[in-house]
């Protein structure tokens, strides 16, 4: 647990890199919802201030004034137990309130909220709601990069970002296989660091003996697997995965584009040339599993990669893994409106393990149980075999 004093520091440093990840939006950026998983950038800006809000300020600081009684209907995302609330589909249609007025909020409670920490003795337990508050923060900000990426490359003109954001490291190095011998081994947190609830539970699992690659998937590898017919071969995928393939027309990865005899990929620095030797990106778990049949492979369990992890490097690439999001023994949820956080939602997701680029900076950890549904995309998902 941070003291109060790293605590306000924590904080001012996650709001400032919100706003600097979209100062780089034009105006009318901030408003588009192309899907209904993605959310329009000022939408993030104010659900993220709405949070600190609704959870610290509202009921913790003495006559407390709300910037806007509308706040929590706009910007509460999916907490039923606060109130009613905008449908997600609909946060696009939102052109107010204005991009001007969601600076002036952010503003409001960020000031609100610095002082409150300055001035009051907080409790362990308020000062835990502003860190999950924190770290919530940082994962809109990696959706805030993914969605802004959507947004673009959903674009006709293909429009840049920035010329900064790098999000395709290289892994310059040979392909190996790591052996991981047969034994019980102790999984989930076990530091007093910062954690989330579902990492929560250590526990034994027993793991049979297993070879995990050293290295992510490249481009160039999944190419082969295009131009060997891989997405018209059922019997590669599962049941759910053909019929999504076949219903959606997919041929490629997210943002892969053939012209000219050539594969090009959107990225946030613009339509590029698709560099063979980088990790591959923006894949679903069906495309996943059905690469990993296709070599005659699998996928490692979440327990396989976590217990495997200090040996090969990670980070690049949120990975697919064959688990699917559950509880860990005796996981419980917070009291409250915080219980919704992570446990309603463990059915029909898959774990994905690891982080990405575009994961804010001290936000990953080896027991991060990131999850998605099996067909989405849009964040940097890629994958790594075992056997």
């Amino acid at each position: 647990m941070q003291s109060q004093h790293e605590l306000l520091d924590f904080f001012t440093q996650t709001r400032a890199r919100s706003e600097e990840i979209c100062s780089h939006l034009k105006t009318e950026d901030y408003v588009v919802q192309p899907v209904e998983n993605v959310s329009p950038p000022k939408w993030h800006l104010g659900h993220t201030t709405w949070f600190f809000e609704e959870f610290v300020l509202k009921p913790h600081q003495k006559d407390y004034q709300l910037f806007d009684e509308n706040s929590a209907y706009v910007f509460n995302s999916y907490y039923e137990s606060v109130g009613d609330k905008v449908i997600r589909t609909n946060r696009g249609n939102l052109s107010r309130p204005t991009v001007s007025w969601i600076y002036d909020y952010r503003d409001y409670v960020t000031k609100a909220l610095k002082e409150f920490l300055k001035e009051a003795e907080i409790s362990k337990e308020l000062c835990g709601i502003i860190e999950i508050g924190c770290h919530h923060e940082k994962q809109h900000q990696e959706l805030l990069l993914t969605d802004i990426k959507f947004i673009l490359g959903n674009n006709p003109l293909f429009p840049k970002y920035n010329d900064k954001f790098k999000e395709n490291p290289i892994q310059n190095f040979t392909q190996e296989w790591i052996s991981v011998s047969e034994d019980i081994y102790q999984v989930g947190h076990q530091s007093n660091d910062f954690c989330y609830d579902n990492e929560m539970g250590t526990h034994k699992v027993y793991l049979n003996d297993f070879e995990i690659s050293n290295k992510l998937i490249t481009n160039a590898e999944f190419i082969e697997f295009i131009e060997d017919g891989a997405y018209e071969q059922v019997l590669l995928w599962h049941a759910e995965g053909w019929d999504w393939i076949n219903t959606n027309n997919i041929k490629a990865p997210l943002y892969w584009h053939h012209t000219n005899g050539n594969w090009h990929q959107y990225t946030l620095n613009g339509l590029e040339k698709i560099n063979p030797a980088a990790p591959l990106s923006h894949i679903s778990y069906y495309e996943a599993f059905a690469f990993a049949q296709w070599k005659g492979l699998r996928l490692p369990t979440e327990f396989e990669w976590e217990v495997a992890q200090d040996k090969f490097d990670w980070g690049n690439r949120w990975e697919w893994t064959e688990s699917a999001y559950s509880p860990y023994p005796n996981f419980k949820k917070p009291e409250g409106a915080l219980g919704e956080y992570n446990g309603k939602f463990m059915v029909s997701q898959k774990v994905l393990r690891g982080a990405s680029v575009a994961t804010s900076p001290n936000h990953s950890r080896h027991t991060y149980r990131n999850f998605f549904h099996p067909q989405l995309r849009w964040q940097f998902t890629g994958l790594r075999l075992a056997k």
